[in-house]
């Protein structure tokens, strides 16, 4: 209901915690709410994703962390089928476009 009275610029705006409110609607398991901020034509898309907060977490960690798994699920699908190249499946996709998932580096 708001998103078409306010600023798209305001989608990528961070609080004090360095959250938007893509990591609100993570934090909150609100499905509706992600798929409305990442979808939204004039907004910044699934570049929404890749906002990380002052604890280091993107949206998509904030719903593994809350142990959201059909967020986190979404998230992962939207960053996927956005990296495909044209005539290719989300199956054929390279190592090298799958999402980077929050966590420590294993070496």
């Amino acid at each position: 209901m708001l998103l078409p009275i306010v600023p798209p610029s305001l989608l990528s705006a961070q609080n004090s915690a360095g959250s938007t409110a893509l990591h609100w609607a993570a934090l909150n398991s609100q499905l509706a709410a992600a798929r409305a901020l990442v979808e939204y034509p004039p907004g910044p898309g699934i570049d929404l994703i890749e906002i990380k907060n002052a604890a280091g977490r993107s949206p998509l960690g904030e719903a593994e962390a809350a142990q959201w798994e059909e967020g986190a699920k979404w998230m992962v699908e939207v960053m996927r089928l956005d990296n495909v190249g044209v005539g290719e499946s989300v199956d054929d996709a390279s190592p090298s476009e799958d999402p980077v998932v929050d966590g420590p580096t294993v070496e």
